[in-house]
């Protein structure tokens, strides 16, 4: 089961907090874009952290200097996680990684245009990189490329961070990451450019939890479905383990009986099931 992420890119400040309002009690991490971060700065920060609470909040800062005193204010504003640059010097990274530590929150190197991502994963975790971010960029989608090649090596180092991947996600291909090891998946276009973005994000988070949207439908009445079997079978053996003419026979009549009652205790019982969810 991994976490879902939803990119917020907008540049427009109420249009992020009002698409971060549709889709928060949906997935649970909200990214603030650094395209978003860098036109409305910290203040788009305080106003998430006030309006939800229950989700954790990545500001995708991409340092690439001075990491420590760079990410330190936004992770005093309420930030979880801050993002480093994996082409960033490794002081810089050290430096994400120890201001993090400080306030008990979580720093996340990004190999985006990482020439060797192994060697450089390897180098970060020893330094406690708690998050390892896959990530195709956006120029790099246009071109054609995807995330799952690196994903598949940066999983299989086991370096015991979690590993994140951006890049393209929607809910046709996010089993497939799920199952080559991802801990966090990102999905951006796919929420926002939907035309029920609430509803995307949970299909999608849906997906990452590992649950079959298809059932909903049998799936929720298989149980009384059981149920109703195992009456017919049991007055079934009820009428074989008789003998002779003292065998009661449960004809049409009483199968019509017993059945209906079976099928129709199931909205009853099944609503404090539903209820729990």
């Amino acid at each position: 089961m991994a976490q879902t992420q939803m990119a917020l890119d907008s540049l427009d400040f109420d249009a992020t907090v009002a698409l971060a309002t549709k889709v928060a009690p949906h997935v649970d991490i909200l990214e603030i874009g650094t395209p978003c971060i860098k036109h409305n700065g910290i203040e788009l920060l305080k106003t998430l952290r006030a309006k939800f609470p229950n989700n954790k909040i990545l500001v995708d800062l991409k340092t690439m200097d001075a990491g420590f005193y760079e990410a330190e204010p936004f992770y005093k504003a309420g930030a979880d996680i801050c993002t480093v640059l994996g082409t960033a010097d490794i002081g810089t990274i050290k430096g994400v990684i120890d201001v993090a530590n400080k306030y008990g929150k979580m720093a996340q190197v990004d190999l985006i245009n990482v020439a060797d991502k192994k060697a450089r994963t390897l180098e970060v975790a020893k330094l406690g990189a708690h998050i390892i971010g896959v990530h195709t960029g956006l120029d790099q989608q246009a071109a054609g490329q995807t995330p799952f090649a690196d994903l598949a090596m940066v999983t299989g180092l086991n370096t015991g961070a979690k590993v994140s991947v951006a890049g393209g996600v929607k809910a046709a291909t996010v089993r497939q990451v799920v199952d080559a090891g991802a801990d966090i998946v990102v999905a951006g276009a796919a929420i926002y450019g939907a035309a029920d973005p609430a509803a995307s994000a949970a299909e999608i988070t849906g997906l990452a939890r590992g649950s079959n949207a298809s059932a909903g439908g049998m799936g929720k009445w298989l149980p009384w479905v059981l149920i109703a079997g195992a009456v017919l079978l049991g007055l079934y053996l009820l009428k074989g383990g008789k003998s002779g003419d003292e065998a009661p026979v449960a004809g049409p009549a009483a199968v019509e009986q017993v059945a209906p009652a079976a099928t129709e205790a199931a909205p009853a019982e099944a609503a404090p099931a539903e209820a729990a969810k």
